[in-house]
């Protein structure tokens, strides 16, 4: 279990290289000459140039690659070329945010997505099983920020159950907090929870018709015990379902923030990419890929745990 583990952090900080210095290379080549979007087109030349002298623009490519890699192992993303404030700490001041909307997004998928394939998948062809077919049809025809302002059109405007824009946190307020998340957090959820249900069906009745479990009924086990014999055999593909839909999260947070006009994440990278804020796009790209390498390294262990063949790999 020691090898898999060192194996997993190994290869996330490997991963964790390899996107950051690609973001770093590809950010240069895309933005160009950022002087322009960060001072407007009224700049002159001179001022061009004294900003390029200040942020350090001016160096050659693989000197600020290096001044940058360098800092960022300890943590450290530089200052944004739009305020020149701490990188780090404008992300985190934004992080709860998107975590708190993220999170809340995942676990309604995991708890109604279990719960809805689970049903369908004993009881295949039924009433819920239908809803869950209609269901992936409509839901994935639909873009999520139509999904986004119907909620708040109905929610927020109409029943005004849930605020519909704005961030309140929980030092200030955890009902006001719960509310604020609400609306952001069912649209996020609604595709992963279809995606989830769908995995664990299928999953689940491909395990229940394996020859180990019609044994396990032979034998006289309650349905309650099987189900549960099943559904710890059929639970790895969902699982995987899961982490991957916590990642695909994390960017579909992006429009719900601007919808909902939250201060996450996902709004601050859309205002960095419109200038061309490269330290606060490597920062977000940074951040961004700890949180995958967690999850991805959290869902490893799981598997490890419910199938140990999987720790041989």
């Amino acid at each position: 279990m020691l090898t898999f583990i060192v194996k997993r952090l190994v290869s996330g900080i490997l991963l964790l290289v390899l996107v950051t210095s690609g973001t770093f290379f590809l950010a240069h080549t895309a933005v160009g000459d950022p002087t322009a979007g960060l001072l407007g087109n009224s700049a002159t030349p001179a001022q061009q140039a004294a900003l390029r002298a200040r942020i350090g623009y001016d160096r050659p490519l693989l000197a600020q690659f290096w001044d940058w890699l360098s800092h960022a192992v300890t943590g450290d993303f530089g200052t944004s070329w739009r305020n020149f404030q701490p990188v780090g700490e404008q992300i985190a001041l934004r992080v709860p945010v998107t975590l708190s909307v993220v999170v809340a997004a995942t676990l309604l998928a995991a708890i109604l997505g279990v719960l809805v394939g689970v049903v369908c998948g004993l009881r295949p062809g039924g009433v819920v099983d239908r809803v869950l077919k209609l269901a992936s049809v409509v839901l994935f025809a639909l873009p999520g920020f139509w999904i986004s302002l119907v909620l708040v059109t109905w929610f927020a405007i109409q029943l005004q159950w849930f605020p519909a824009v704005g961030y309140v946190s929980p030092d200030q307020s955890v009902v006001g907090w719960l509310r604020s998340i609400a609306l952001p957090s069912i649209s996020l959820s609604l595709g992963a929870i279809v995606m989830i249900a769908e995995q664990l069906r299928n999953g689940f009745l491909q395990v229940a018709n394996q020859d180990f479990v019609r044994t396990l009924r032979a034998r006289g086990l309650s349905p309650r015990r099987v189900t549960t014999h099943v559904l710890r055999n059929a639970s790895p593909s969902a699982l995987t379902v899961l982490a991957l839909m916590f990642v695909g999260l994390l960017g579909g947070a992006v429009v719900v923030e601007i919808v909902f006009n939250l201060p996450g994440i996902g709004s601050l990278t859309q205002s960095a990419s419109q200038i061309g804020d490269i330290p606060v796009l490597l920062g977000l790209t940074a951040v961004t890929v700890v949180f995958v390498v967690i999850v991805n390294f959290l869902l490893d262990l799981v598997l490890g745990w419910v199938n140990p063949k999987v720790r041989d790999r």
